[in-house]
């Protein structure tokens, strides 16, 4: 199977929201789609978000596919969760995004998650006994969560990928297709 097919027919959400790191947003999504996948946006409201760079400069706006309210783990093989600070604030704050990410990393499809993301993976209450790395001011938060944490370019804990920063970005899109590829985890 080449690379161009590798998640043909795997349907991925990213849930983001105002604030998200646009290269975060940006880099997975394209190494998603150029491996065949199908991709939706997802956030809290419908229309566009704003994307930022480095978080006080503004970026591109990006069109929502659907609200997180309205569509189900079901709807989707893989989840992607970007950074920026703001983006997994606002998440971490809506029961509906909180919902929505505690059901799919419950479900054992596999989950991307950098930067700052694991914030929403925190408040889901589902780093309990995982490892995983982060931007370095997210890691106390996940260590009283219950999560081990790692300072790694891209660390794997059963179908879990996480990295640290834009610039593991190359390991982090690589290893989100390879996992995607392989599908759903028994935890």
């Amino acid at each position: 199977m080449t690379s161009a097919e590798a998640l043909r027919g795997r349907k991925v959400a990213i849930l983001a929201t105002d604030g998200v790191e646009e290269v975060e947003l940006v880099e997975p999504r394209k190494a998603v789609e150029d491996a065949g996948a199908q991709v939706r946006l997802i956030s809290l409201s419908p229309g566009r978000i704003q994307a930022m760079k480095s978080d006080v400069n503004e970026a591109g706006t990006y069109e929502v596919d659907a609200v997180v309210g309205d569509v189900s783990v079901d709807d989707f093989d893989a989840l992607i969760l970007p950074g920026g600070t703001t983006n997994p604030d606002h998440l971490r704050q809506d029961e509906s995004a909180v919902g929505f990410v505690r059901d799919f990393v419950n479900s054992g499809k596999p989950v991307g998650v950098i930067c700052h993301g694991p914030w929403t993976l925190v408040e889901a209450d589902v780093v309990r006994g995982r490892t995983l790395t982060s931007y370095p001011s997210v890691r106390t938060d996940i260590r009283n969560a219950g999560g081990n944490v790692v300072d790694e370019e891209v660390v794997v804990d059963n179908g879990l990928v996480s990295s640290r920063n834009p610039d593991d970005l190359p390991a982090f899109c690589s290893k989100i297709v390879e996992e995607f590829a392989e599908g759903r985890h028994n935890r």
